[in-house]
């Protein structure tokens, strides 16, 4: 069984940083891709950026390119997510998946590719 804890949410101000963390149990038998998902107050959830457990190619949404990076270190089972230079816009509820199915560009940007779901970090950033 899959298990995901997300940490590193938080409150900033704009143009500041912050590196979430996803640290997984059971990946390494079950699990070949992580996401990154975000979920604004009366918004639906979107994906923010997806990457094979082993690294290698990423996907990110064009709403962070050049801002957010996602990451992982399959030897701590944790996927990570830097971002920089926050905006208001960016404050949500973020949260991390994991997939069974192989990474690939296309399918990782929907909710629906992914098995296991975290219970989500809280993001703020004020202007």
């Amino acid at each position: 069984q899959v298990q995901l804890v997300e940490s590193g949410g938080g409150l900033v101000q704009a143009g500041n940083s912050l590196k979430l963390s996803c640290e997984a149990s059971g990946v390494s038998s079950a699990s070949s891709a992580v996401g990154w998902f975000r979920q604004a107050p009366g918004k639906q959830r979107e994906i923010v950026a997806a990457i094979s457990w082993r690294g290698g190619p990423t996907m990110t949404a064009s709403s962070v390119e050049g801002r957010f990076t996602i990451s992982t270190d399959n030897v701590k089972n944790t996927a990570y997510l830097q971002m920089n230079n926050l905006t208001p816009a960016d404050t949500a509820v973020y949260y991390c998946a994991a997939s069974k199915g192989s990474f690939d560009t296309r399918n990782s940007a929907y909710s629906s590719f992914y098995d296991y779901w975290g219970r989500g970090t809280q993001v703020t950033v004020s202007s």
